[in-house]
């Protein structure tokens, strides 16, 4: 039903013909099927005479509308995310410093994703600064992606805080996206 919607239901002779509707049906789902939000966007952008700068120089902007492969760094994300520490002096204070130090065998584009629901920071940027919380109520890491939350357990024991980092981020849905 959803190929002949799309205009792609065809009768099929051999199997190297699925290619050409796959692609005519992406070609479908992408572009035909958003052709008026396409183009009222693009008059939008027209309205300020963007759409004509943005033909006029294209590569301007690419760092804030393209997505790059660039990978996250361990300093990228210690600047991220603010933690939210106890007073100075306590004994959580101390417990939430060494919490901090704590390296795992989750990737930080994991991580990253686990904590905001994205790999890596969008092209345009993260709008509500991630932050970093402390748990004494579970053992293992919890996330708000819409508050861009981490909240790492605060455990005594290193071994049992690497394991339980990695089990909690590594068996998270993270939107099935991997």
């Amino acid at each position: 039903a959803v190929l002949q919607t799309a205009g792609c239901f065809r009768h099929v002779k051999a199997l190297e013909e699925k290619d050409k509707i796959v692609k005519d049906y992406m070609w479908w789902y992408i572009i035909d099927r958003n052709h008026v939000a396409i183009e009222r966007f693009k008059a939008g952008l027209a309205s300020l005479q963007f759409l004509t700068a943005l033909q006029q120089h294209p590569t301007i902007l690419t760092h804030v509308l393209c997505h790059t492969n660039k990978r996250l760094t361990a300093k990228e994300v210690e600047h991220l995310f603010k933690p939210e520490l106890s007073p100075d002096g306590s004994n959580r204070k101390v417990l939430e410093n060494q919490t901090m130090k704590q390296d795992s065998s989750v990737s930080l584009e994991e991580l990253f994703m686990f904590a905001t629901g994205v790999p890596c920071v969008p092209p345009a940027g993260i709008d509500l600064t991630p932050r970093l919380e402390f748990l004494t109520s579970s053992k293992f890491p919890m996330a708000n992606t819409c508050s861009n939350t981490l909240k790492l357990p605060l455990l005594h024991c290193y071994i049992a805080f690497k394991t339980n980092m990695n089990f909690g981020i590594k068996n998270s849905p993270g939107f099935g996206c991997h």
